[in-house]
């Protein structure tokens, strides 16, 4: 395939952007669409020009490094992560748009590349359950209902890649936060910090600029796990009851 790239180009967080257009030639339509940019890289460095910076790592849809917005769209046409969408999605003589992700909270690092510390400061705000340290116990100490099993798996998946933030309208991180939440918070270790889990993580999702959420739903359908977006209004219910027990004490 021939293609028609318009990329967008930022020396560093400081600077001004733009969209650069690259052809490039004799792409397999069974390339990832990072190992397309791998070989529009390679045609840079060969004329002495920077390459394009974007996230990537283990390139198996596992590790939420990639982000790219194809098109308009987070992570392309397909629902799945950047680096599991291939070249069969596209046609030859396809003209296509690729930015960073359009948040106030995911800075522009260079080029494709963003910052996304702000996802790291909300999970240390609470994503995560205080245990004494020791060896693992018996799995079978602690039982957990199935429903409560499957709902705690549904939001692990969550690989933290921001899409949800990148395709929503308001650039809110509600589907985020809330898949980090109701995983723990609906397991029996995840009980006792419930409250001070919800409402930490909360305001610290508030205190890094993202948006509010008005429901629109273009998160999860841009998610390549396919969080749910009930996950949200469950995350709304248990903050509104953290509140309320907060302000009884």
């Amino acid at each position: 395939m021939k293609l028609t790239l318009r990329v967008w180009r930022q020396r560093n967080a400081d600077a001004d952007g733009a969209m650069s257009t690259y052809e490039v030639d004799d792409i397999s339509a069974d390339m990832s669409f990072l190992e397309m940019l791998d070989t529009l890289n390679e045609e840079l460095i060969l004329k002495g020009e920077d390459p394009v910076a974007f996230d990537h790592d283990c390139r198996e849809g596992i590790c939420g490094a990639c982000s790219l917005v194809i098109n308009g769209d987070a992570h392309g046409p397909e629902r799945t992560t950047s680096c599991q969408l291939h070249m069969r999605s596209f046609e030859d003589g396809d003209t296509i748009d690729i930015e960073p992700w359009r948040a106030s909270a995911f800075p522009v690092v260079k080029d494709l590349v963003v910052d996304r510390s702000a996802f790291d400061r909300i999970i240390q705000a609470g994503g995560y359950v205080t245990a004494p340290t020791g060896a693992a116990p018996e799995a079978h100490a602690t039982p957990v209902p199935k429903p409560d099993a499957d709902f705690a798996f549904e939001h692990a998946e969550c690989i933290g890649c921001g899409a949800c933030v990148a395709a929503c309208p308001n650039g809110a991180a509600m589907l985020f936060t809330s898949a980090k939440i109701n995983h723990l918070n609906v397991l029996p270790q995840g009980a006792p910090e419930r409250e001070t889990r919800v409402l930490d993580m909360v305001a610290q999702m508030d205190e890094e600029g993202f948006g509010g959420c008005t429901l629109a739903g273009e998160c999860a359908t841009a998610c390549p796990k396919g969080i749910p977006l009930v996950s949200i209004t469950g995350m709304n219910k248990e903050w509104l009851r953290a509140t309320r027990k907060a302000g009884k004490r």
